[in-house]
């Protein structure tokens, strides 16, 4: 990509890689996402369990995606982990990482068609969404959403809007992204139904509860991309068990589905 972030990564942050090089104990890999940044991956934070050789778990130019669990700032270390990310997490962040690569080819279409360079189109708008939005895509979906209104806050040249507006509208469907947890609510209660269906009356838009079996019960919900999923998720949750202490429910877990 020609995009890439400047400093140094925060110490939890996940980040995409390309495995650099292969040693004995260790594994070099460089931060795609980061500009001339490099991370080492100690045999220990590779795979949970005795590790043999490393190159049963990782190649030289395969892309991964790691954690970063501790940041050297005067000597520029930068300690990742790629056991302590899941598989859940894993697809989630490339697919992240691939629709930004995407939104990228888009501009350097648009750039194309009115004779500017990418890093042009970059200077224009690109640094500016990213600033605003966090990425193009989430740019992009935003315009999809929401309308021509995003773009023109940005204040652009007339004709680069109008160019990027059709573009998007044309090229880009938001995507739907669904995740799914069980809670389980107990009642000893003699009307512990009654009470249960209350604390689950919840009615949110794009949000689905059913029951699954005694005493489980599924929370489904379905948004445009997985953080914003995940936090009107946490917020169903937090709303259930604010009714659920009331009427004197035990809300024992939540699991993922």
């Amino acid at each position: 990509m020609f995009y890439k972030k400047k400093g140094l990564p925060e110490e939890g942050e996940l980040v995409v890689c390309t495995v650099k090089k292969i040693l004995y104990h260790s594994v070099f890999a460089s931060l795609d996402e980061y500009e001339n940044k490099e991370g080492m991956i100690h045999i220990s934070e590779i795979s949970p369990g005795r590790i043999r050789t490393l190159s049963d778990f990782v190649k030289e130019g395969k892309q991964i995606v790691c954690k970063v669990i501790r940041i050297d700032n005067k000597k520029q270390h930068i300690d990742l982990s790629l056991r302590r990310v899941t598989t859940q997490i894993r697809i989630n962040k490339l697919n992240d990482y691939k629709q930004e690569e995407k939104a990228e080819k888009l501009l350097t279409q648009i750039g194309k068609r009115l004779n500017k360079t990418l890093k042009q189109i970059y200077d224009e708008i690109g640094y500016k969404a990213i600033a605003e939005y966090g990425s193009l895509n989430l740019l992009f979906q935003q315009i999809v959403s929401k309308g021509k209104k995003v773009i023109e806050k940005l204040n652009i040249d007339k004709k680069l809007e109008e160019e990027i507006y059709t573009t998007i509208i044309e090229k880009i469907k938001l995507p739907k992204v669904t995740i799914k947890r069980n809670i389980s609510l107990i009642s000893y209660d003699p009307d512990g139904i009654d009470k249960i269906k209350k604390a689950l009356d919840i009615k949110e838009e794009n949000v689905k509860i059913s029951y699954v079996s005694a005493p489980n019960y599924s929370i489904e919900v379905e948004s445009a991309n997985y953080k914003a999923a995940e936090i009107v998720l946490k917020n169903i949750i937090e709303k259930i068990e604010k009714s659920a202490k009331p009427l004197n429910l035990i809300m024992e877990s939540v699991k993922i589905g």
